[in-house]
């Protein structure tokens, strides 16, 4: 498709969540974008049953509402005979060890933990329950503590002091894992959290699923305080009471901390090749949209392929299909770990840890995150095609940056696997709270969802140098998209006076067309020619020189960062990101985690033993699109202190 032909197609634009950029919103006739990929998405989509596919979101829910490791070895197992039901071979069930001290790349694995029961109950100046892990699961914390039955007061964090908590139960109207370090300062007996993402839902209340000491995940050295959660409504009640004298609480809760297995499972659809796609979904949660959904489009993506297949209404493809369902970040980082020979042979990966919510609510459409710039890759521009070929008319999805929050990292160098991640909101906000059910997830939104993944699946798993002409053609869409993009941010900030952003954003356009050239370069993985690229590259160059001259007419000049001091090389001694999980906050220094925080998380991307501290801090400007104002080299002495990376003046050749 030329840009030209684009450009006469008026988009459809739809809202975006507050804070959000937008690269693309379209809901355009996949017949104009997307040719090649339009029969195969029909014939996919045709085939997708999503009673089967709601059915599978059922059964995980079933055992993972409960999120205990002997639960998660049920869901496994179940997941296991699933596969094998679609016709997925060499499946197996491993596991990373859940001893609370071994690391994949630097996220330590947490402890196993059980929970046979729970309950929090006011007995003064009142009696009444708020809590019952019976019937209320979400109720008691993830790796809560124990307590065979023990009466506390109850302090309300917003009028009291910490030096007043120690040995009661406090109220928290911030996350109480957020709290945790100090809570155990200050001796608490445990939290009750009141924390929700949506106070609207009064009758429910928020899943609290991290009880690390300095991280997530609970490790052989933090700290077993009890953990509760209670709705917005018992919140109310309990503030009258408060407001009235002393509130005493009864807690009692049966759990235990062991070393076990965090499980994971995985399976091929064989190809003819030894090559591999990838696609990931997340376990070892309490919802059914996070992610049975994602789980369930996983299987049912290789179900239908494996059926057409079977009928002889798809070839074979080139490459394997391999699902790999999961632990979020501690099953994946376990397994790349683990088959590093097997990750060389893949070639893309896509993310699926999204809802299938109601087309009926706002906010439910998908949005496709690109890969992290340091791997940027072809799949950022085939993705939208197939969306577009996919989704209904008039069904809105969004393209966006990449971002951290899930198993969206494999794009990184020391992975070096192209990753795409799909999501969507639900509408009414149920993230991590006892109200993502079943019953609300859209069985339109789950073919949907079902379609995008076995097509992305099929057509990278099947695609070689015959498709290389169009992808390059869509890379180069993409590639111009970007750059006007960005010079019109130029043009923009010209005409506020803003010299400053207008020369950020002439420095950006280089920028750009280098990642977008890498993208074009990754083809030859799929067997196309030097003698190929080439005429795209020089034509995404020609582009970028167009743009650029836009604003050196005007006398702008490209952005100079300041280089920074103690300016040295960094080389990274593992994979993946680093959230100091290992780390107490105040040894920190007042440097962030980096188990999502994008900023330091992509600087750590750019960093492949080569680039000065300054190179990277531009790289990384560049990527979030603004000036930063951050200690770089401050950040990486502090990681290097600490073991995370090493430091040199000599570059690896």
């Amino acid at each position: 498709m030329t840009l030209s032909s684009i450009e006469s197609i008026t988009p459809r634009f739809v809202s975006l969540r507050a804070g959000q950029s937008i690269l693309v919103l379209l809901s355009l006739n996949p017949t104009l974008l997307a040719q090649p990929i339009a029969p195969l998405a029909r014939t996919i989509r045709d085939s997708v049953d999503t009673a089967r596919a709601t059915d599978t979101v059922e059964r995980i829910y079933a055992t993972d509402r409960w999120f205990t490791f002997p639960k998660f070895e049920e869901t496994a197992r179940y997941l296991r005979a699933r596969l094998e039901e679609s016709g997925v071979q060499q499946v197996e069930i491993s596991g990373a060890p859940a001893d609370g001290r071994t690391q994949a790349g630097f996220w330590t694995m947490p402890l196993a933990w059980d929970a046979t029961g729970a309950r929090l109950d006011v007995v003064a100046p009142e009696k009444f329950s708020l809590c019952d892990y019976l019937t209320a699961p979400t109720c008691l914390g993830m790796w809560s503590g124990s307590s065979p039955g023990v009466e506390a007061e109850l302090v309300d964090l917003k009028t009291t002091a910490w030096k007043d908590v120690a040995g009661k139960l406090v109220l928290t109207r911030e996350n109480a894992a957020n709290l945790k370090a100090k809570l155990v300062q200050y001796g608490a007996l445990g939290a009750v959290n009141a924390f929700t993402e949506n106070p609207s839902l009064g009758d429910d209340r928020q899943w609290i699923n991290a009880w690390g000491d300095h991280g997530w995940g609970y490790l052989e050295s933090s700290t077993p305080l009890l953990s509760f959660s209670i709705t917005p409504n018992q919140l109310r009640r309990l503030e009258r009471l408060l407001a009235a004298g002393k509130v005493t609480l009864r807690a009692e809760a049966k759990t235990r901390h062991y070393e076990g297995r965090y499980p994971w499972v995985t399976g091929l659809l064989p190809g003819t090749t030894a090559e591999e796609v990838l696609v990931l979904g997340h376990t070892s949660e309490q919802g059914a949209h996070d992610n049975a959904t994602g789980v369930a489009a996983s299987i049912e993506a290789l179900h239908i392929l494996r059926k057409l297949i079977a009928a002889g209404k798809l070839p074979p493809p080139r490459r394997g299909i391999r699902v790999l369902l999961m632990p979020e970040m501690y099953g994946s980082l376990h397994y790349i770990q683990q088959h590093p020979e097997r990750m060389k042979r893949t070639i893309a990966s896509i993310t699926v840890d999204t809802p299938a919510a109601s087309y009926d609510l706002a906010g439910t459409e998908y949005t496709i995150y690109r890969s992290a710039h340091a791997g940027k890759s072809w799949t950022d521009a085939l993705m939208p095609r197939i969306a577009q070929a996919v989704l209904p008319r008039g069904r809105p999805w969004h393209l966006v940056e990449h971002e951290t929050g899930t198993d969206a990292y494999l794009s990184e160098p020391t992975v070096g696997v192209p990753n795409l991640w799909i999501y969507s909101g639900t509408g009414v906000v149920t993230h991590h709270n006892s109200a993502d059910l079943p019953r609300t997830v859209d069985p339109r939104s789950l073919r949907d969802l079902v379609s995008l993944v076995a097509t992305y699946l099929y057509y990278t798993a099947s695609a070689g140098s015959q498709d290389a002409n169009w992808l390059a053609n869509v890379t180069l869409d993409a590639a111009t998209d970007d750059l006007r993009q960005a010079a019109s941010q130029g043009v923009d900030a010209l005409a506020a006076g803003d010299s400053r952003a207008a020369s950020f954003a002439l420095a950006r356009l280089s920028y750009l067309a280098d990642r977008h050239q890498t993208a074009l370069q990754g083809l030859k993985r799929l067997g196309s020619s030097s003698q190929l690229e080439q005429p795209f590259t020089e034509r995404l160059r020609q582009f970028r020189d167009v743009q650029s001259a836009r604003l050196r007419e005007a006398g702008v000049v490209p952005y100079v960062r300041a280089p920074e001091k103690d300016n040295l090389v960094v080389r990274r001694k593992r994979l993946g990101t680093l959230p100091l999980d290992d780390l107490a906050a105040e040894k920190r220094e007042g440097f962030p985690s980096g188990a999502w925080d994008k900023m330091v998380t992509v600087a750590l991307y750019w960093c492949n033993g080569k680039r000065t501290v300054s190179e990277v801090a531009f790289l990384t400007e560049m990527e979030m699109g603004r000036p930063i104002v951050f200690d770089f080299a401050g950040y990486f002495r502090f990681l290097e202190r600490h073991g995370y990376v090493d430091l040199s003046r000599t570059p690896i050749n």
